[in-house]
């Protein structure tokens, strides 16, 4: 039945459409200026040609109509997961549908398409009310509206459902066996559609809300690596993580997906990038601290004595779990720049000092030879993240490479290094031989 489809009340639309499918991508259609035609009647009849417009059946819609200022929203909600494939052109649709109206029904409208993707975190009204802005700011170009509704690569890669990450291994070397161990890994964007973080941002319209994208993003990240073992490092730019994560609802939503998920928030770190940020409504180390309340830690990116990871460090205390090494921190050598490579020795010394206060790991990244290696080892730095040993794998490889436990001894190490001249992947190729 066609009332079954439509309602008079916002709320009542609200609940249903975007509280229920909350973290489904969500059309929001809006139609102004309707001439030959009732509202009602135009609701019904577009009821009766939706499925066929679309040319899928696999969706649930529905009408908020608001007479008394003469406007008409539709909704859509697509059930199928894998979107890429049977994603609705909505634009087209809607384009055609006004183009027989108007030629064999006399009947004209303007419209505008609103869209957002797999939001989880956020709430409804401030979904619905997004997509209300969007829906009218289309209404009167259509340049505009191809732009607003993301009709792109990064949309349709942030709505289906495919595992576009990849991993970069932590190792851990243990001291009494000289041997290195997978422990977990950094989570990042990869797969077919994009390569890179880099390479999506790229792609959206410049006028976008890119704290809005982060957190879409940040959960996609995290249901992809839902059956991945060890502790796995999201990055966010502390700006974004204020900006998304000040409301305390939002933090408890995240949560619950990761619970959801049957994910464990201790096998969670927001990996902290070095970029500036500024605390207007609330502090960092306060929106840290909900998180950290749940079982959440945090790793500082690029710590270096001049970094901002620094004070960071220093304001989140024992929240933070992990401390990232500037590459700077261990470059310089004794034969070199003597003043430098002191300082080196005395910056790592102060690392480990505030690492055992907090119960923290040191992880050098960038470790691009066996000697810069060493001098880590030497002293005391035990967790490598670094194209040295394994460079960004797919999901399944990660999994695999974590659940078989395999060692890579430093004798072993060495000798695919100088023998065999293997400068990367190393630890990956001494199972495959």
């Amino acid at each position: 039945m066609y009332t079954e489809y439509i309602t008079y009340d916002e709320e009542i639309f609200k609940r249903k459409y975007f509280t229920q499918y909350r973290g489904r991508p969500i059309f929001l259609v809006y139609f102004k200026d309707i001439t030959g035609i009732n509202i009602d009647a135009f609701a019904k009849f577009l009821s009766q040609e939706i499925h066929c417009l679309l040319d899928n059946i696999n969706i649930e819609f529905g009408f908020l109509v608001k007479s008394k200022e003469i406007e008409l929203f539709l909704s859509v909600i697509p059930f199928h997961d894998n979107f890429a494939n049977n994603y609705p052109n909505i634009d087209n649709a809607i384009g055609k549908f006004l183009f027989n109206c108007e030629k064999t029904k006399n009947i004209s409208f303007k419209y505008g398409i609103g869209r957002t993707s797999c939001n989880f975190v956020s709430d409804s009204d401030e979904i619905y009310n997004e997509l209300v802005i969007l829906a009218k700011q289309n209404l009167e170009d259509n340049i505009i509206r191809w732009k607003w509704t993301f009709l792109n690569k990064a949309n349709m890669f942030l709505a289906n459902s495919t595992k576009d990450a990849k991993i970069q291994p932590t190792f851990y070397y243990d001291v009494n066996k000289k041997a290195f161990y997978v422990k977990g890994g950094e989570v990042f964007l990869g797969g077919d559609t994009f390569s890179s973080y880099h390479d999506l941002i790229k792609d959206l319209p410049k006028d976008q809300n890119l704290n809005r994208f982060e957190l879409l993003i940040l959960e996609k990240l995290i249901i992809a690596t839902q059956e991945c073992p060890g502790i796995l490092k999201f990055n966010i730019s502390p700006q974004s993580f204020i900006e998304i994560f000040k409301d305390p609802k939002k933090v408890k939503r995240f949560y619950g997906l990761v619970k959801d998920l049957n994910k464990e928030p201790s096998d969670i770190r927001f990996e902290l990038v070095e970029k500036p940020f500024e605390e207007v409504d609330i502090k960092l180390k306060d929106v840290c601290k909900m998180f950290w309340d749940y079982g959440f830690t945090f790793a500082a990116d690029d710590f270096g004595v001049k970094s901002q990871s620094h004070q960071v460090v220093l304001e989140l205390g024992i929240m933070i779990k992990e401390f990232k090494l500037d590459p700077l921190s261990f470059q310089f050598r004794e034969d070199k720049d003597q003043i430098k490579f002191l300082d080196n020795l005395a910056f790592i010394d102060y690392c480990q000092h505030l690492a055992n206060n907090r119960d923290a790991i040191i992880t050098a990244e960038s470790v691009n030879d066996l000697s810069s290696l060493e001098f880590l080892i030497e002293h005391k730095v035990y967790h490598f993240q670094t194209n040295l040993l394994a460079e960004k794998i797919l999901i399944e490889d990660y999994i695999q490479l974590f659940l078989a436990n395999k060692e890579l001894s430093y004798i072993e190490l060495k000798e695919y290094y100088f023998k065999e001249n293997i400068k990367t992947n190393i630890f990956l190729k001494t199972l495959q031989s």
